[in-house]
């Protein structure tokens, strides 16, 4: 930290001894007999740097966002997959790994996502269910080759839900560096102190101009923040595709039920 902080004190002495030095060299007529031209510099690289920050922390959160659901949705294809796979498993196996499917998903929709919420981490709970899940697919004890293509099937998609839940406890933790909200407070700070650098006289106008000024960078920094955890926040990733693997369970349950029922 000192050294970098040594390093911007650099800049700025170099920046002077340039100033000065270059003032003794450049033609008269290039000279003001004011500093205004020197406060419009500062104040334009200021309004420069703040918003290349803006644009530099949004862009970064935005990919954030779009990563964290297409972990979600990578998630609840593998799901869909074991699930439907689990039925050509022997009948007691298929009604325990498909149970456990469905729970495991109920569980990341309603207890799991309040967690990546509060607690920027996964359920201990959920872990244990898709342990369960692991385990109740690896007892399945048969000789048909049918069911043991089925059986690895299952634990492919099985691997692609614990690199997608892995993944996932990634996004729910994720946060920007500390670095970056630096760098945004220091060009926040600079740009409303732009209004006293810049010998703006005090009237009604520019008071309610100012009022107003704040309230828009204010906004702009509050945003950034609410955006800054996929899973909380104002854009929070959806539970869509987890919502869609529990309507398509129950509609292969449902197919699964009506041939069961048909006189064979």
């Amino acid at each position: 930290m000192a050294l970098q902080l040594g390093v911007l004190v650099l800049f700025a002495v170099v920046a002077v001894v340039v100033f000065l030095v270059g003032d003794r060299f450049r033609p008269v007529s290039w000279q003001r007999e004011d500093d205004e031209g020197a406060h419009g510099m500062v104040l334009d690289m200021v309004n420069m740097f703040f918003a290349a920050i803006v644009a530099f922390v949004v862009v970064i959160l935005w990919q954030q966002y779009d990563t964290a659901t297409a972990h979600t949705v990578a998630e609840g294809k593998a799901l869909v997959v074991a699930y439907e796979t689990a039925g050509d498993l022997p009948d007691a196996d298929r009604a325990r790994v498909q149970g456990l499917v469905r729970e495991y998903t109920e569980q990341v929709v309603t207890v799991e996502w309040v967690a990546m919420r509060d607690q920027k981490s996964l359920s201990e709970g959920t872990q244990q269910t898709f342990d369960d899940l692991r385990a109740a697919v690896a007892a399945v004890q048969s000789a048909d080759p049918a069911v043991l293509d089925a059986q690895q099937e299952i634990d492919e998609s099985l691997d692609a839900v614990a690199e997608a839940r892995y993944d996932r406890a990634l996004d729910a933790g994720y946060s920007l560096p500390v670095f970056l909200y630096i760098a945004l407070w220091f060009g926040t700070v600079m740009l409303l102190a732009g209004g006293v650098f810049s010998g703006v006289m005090v009237t009604r106008r520019s008071v309610v101009m100012t009022a107003m000024f704040g309230f828009v960078v204010g906004a702009i920094v509050l945003t950034i923040y609410k955006l800054d955890r996929p899973f909380a926040g104002w854009n929070m990733v959806s539970r869509e595709a987890y919502e869609l693997a529990l309507a398509r369970f129950q509609q292969i349950a449902s197919a699964e039920s009506a041939s069961n029922a048909l006189p064979r």
